[in-house]
């Protein structure tokens, strides 16, 4: 790879202001409802399941690291030891786009067996949104969205070289939103600090 000099951070402090400025916009447009839905269907669920793909996926393994952390029995869709879903279970898909054909497949499945799903996504007429039984939207931009604005040309072109790569919002948003509702459930459930740290994992 040739040879490149770094001369400033510019773009990496205008990307984190942009990211910052999205995360306050979507704040403000978030459905308390749908909110405290979740929040109660994750406390009565008997298991909690996670799950997504690409980065994506990532964000949900984080976030079943957080429930495990404070005692809830969750396992993320795809691991070699998840077990079978069950009505009385809650299933968590995270998409941003809720188009996502194995999320979306996934979905549809779980609906059939009768249990809980509940989406995060930035769509809410997505094939995700429509059938979950509480969809929560975090509108963020999101890769699979038209290019209507030519975001993609002038990127390519170097218009837009400060802008953090599409899809990149609603990770970043889902992850701090989801981390939030872990600092709810803290609270709901009393779990002190040493608590999270006695279940985190001691071999790695």
């Amino acid at each position: 790879m040739e040879k490149v000099q770094v001369n400033d951070c510019e773009d990496v402090l205008l990307s984190m202001k942009m990211i910052a400025v999205n995360l306050n916009e979507v704040i403000d447009k978030l459905d308390r409802e749908a909110i405290k839905s979740m929040i109660q269907k994750i406390m009565e669920g008997k298991r909690i399941f996670l799950m997504g793909a690409g980065r994506s996926g990532l964000v949900a393994k984080a976030f079943a690291m957080r429930l495990m952390h404070l005692g809830f029995s969750v396992y993320v869709v795809g691991e070699t030891t998840t077990p079978a879903v069950r009505p009385q279970d809650v299933v968590i898909a995270i998409s941003g786009s809720g188009e996502t054909h194995s999320i979306a497949d996934l979905g549809k499945i779980v609906k059939d067996i009768g249990s809980t799903l509940i989406t995060v996504t930035s769509k809410k007429e997505s094939t995700l949104g429509r059938i979950s039984d509480i969809a929560m939207i975090l509108p963020s931009k999101t890769k699979n969205d038209p290019d209507a604005d030519g975001y993609l040309e002038r990127n390519m072109r170097g218009g837009y070289k400060t802008l953090p790569p599409l899809g990149t919002s609603f990770e970043i948003t889902s992850l701090i939103f989801l981390d939030s509702i872990i600092s709810q459930l803290i609270m709901l459930t009393g779990a002190s600090e040493a608590e999270l740290k006695s279940r985190h994992t001691n071999i790695e």
